[in-house]
């Protein structure tokens, strides 16, 4: 009799505090499962003298996730909302070693609210919100990557100066306008709290986007001031966007990696092209997507520039709009100097000139 009273008491304790939280405003708990088993090898280029890497397959978690978020009316047409948002890794426990807690790790004691989290205020006149935060470079892609920067096919891969660009900054204010006929603009503007006596280190960068009907269109603009002891500046430019008719979907986006450096000559500018075709029939989607980066290198007579460009088939089944299947076939091609591999699945050692070749199928389910 006993434990069963104790167990109603604990019950009643735990449900308390989720009771008062929603009587205080909506909030939502949701997150994110995906998984994708990978098989991926590397051939060796004599060349450069990179060696072969030998077919091995393992499981990939592509950013799985759990969030809560929430709003509350203040008055005056304003609300503040919130949201914490932490990734994990659905294919093994957390290790709590120095090197993984120092860089965040989920179950080290510094990973919770490691990805999208931030509070703000919004009204008629748009958001501002202040945490850690995709960047509008980043997110202004989302909608043209026919894999949404995930998976080993993902943008940051070639793209976005192989996820240079691809940035989630903390210690960042952003603001977000209202949709204006189609238009919306995003502003974000990171502090410089790792100044120090010769650096004044920051990130800044801003989108406008058009979405009408069939229609989206994206510019984006990011600056690294002082990123590293190479460089005083970096910065790209993006501009793209996708069309729709009937069941098919086509988008492309080109971009400008720039930089400045400290001494010397600056290196020449790494320019990037993504292009694919989303074919839906019912619940399957067809998806063929094409990637190439070149350039970056020493701006010099002789000097040889990375090269590289990727081929990717998929088929997606959806099953809801909470649940899908997909398998992926991805080749990269890599010049003499070239190092890409992958995007957002798990890095593999491949050194300049080695041809990718992979295979994978997973499953994603949001809640």
């Amino acid at each position: 009799m006993n434990k069963k009273l104790i167990a109603v008491a604990i019950a009643g304790a735990c449900a308390v505090p989720a009771a008062m939280a929603q009587t205080a405003g909506p909030v939502t708990l949701y997150g994110r499962v995906y998984l994708t088993a990978v098989s991926v090898e590397a051939k060796a280029n004599t060349t450069s003298g990179s060696p072969e890497i030998a077919r091995k397959s393992r499981i990939d978690d592509q950013s799985s996730l759990l969030g809560v978020r929430g709003t509350e009316d203040i008055g005056g047409g304003m609300k503040a909302f919130f949201q914490l948002e932490t990734g994990f890794n659905a294919t093994q426990a957390p290790t709590c070693n120095t090197a993984q807690a120092a860089s965040g790790t989920f179950g080290c004691g510094t990973g919770f609210a490691g990805r999208n989290s931030g509070v703000g205020v919004q009204s008629g006149w748009g958001s501002v919100l202040a945490g850690r935060w995709d960047t509008p470079y980043k997110v202004s892609t989302y909608p043209i990557d026919a894999f949404g920067d995930l998976t080993m096919a993902a943008i940051s891969g070639l793209g976005h100066d192989q996820g240079n660009f691809d940035r989630r900054d903390q210690n960042q204010i952003q603001y977000w306008s209202p949709d204006w006929a189609g238009f919306a603009f995003k502003l974000m503007w990171q502090t410089n709290y790792q100044k120090t006596a010769t650096t004044n280190p920051y990130d800044q960068g801003a989108n406008v986007t058009y979405t009408k009907g069939p229609l989206y269109l994206m510019y984006a603009y990011e600056e690294h001031k002082d990123p590293n002891a190479s460089y005083k500046k970096e910065s790209g430019n993006s501009l793209g966007g996708t069309f729709s008719f009937g069941p098919i979907k086509i988008g492309a986006e080109y971009e400008q990696i720039r930089r400045t450096a400290v001494s010397g000559q600056d290196p020449k500018d790494r320019k990037e092209l993504l292009a694919n075709i989303i074919w839906t029939v019912g619940n399957n989607q067809f998806i063929y997507q094409y990637q190439d980066s070149k350039d970056g290198g020493a701006n010099t007579s002789g000097a040889v520039q990375p090269e590289c460009n990727s081929n990717t088939l998929a088929y997606k089944y959806v099953f809801t709009k909470r649940t899908f299947f997909i398998a992926q076939y991805m080749k990269t091609d890599n010049k003499n100097a070239g190092t890409c591999s992958f995007g957002t699945t798990a890095t593999y050692p491949v050194k300049a000139g080695n041809d990718v070749d992979a295979f994978d199928i997973g499953l994603q389910h949001v809640f």
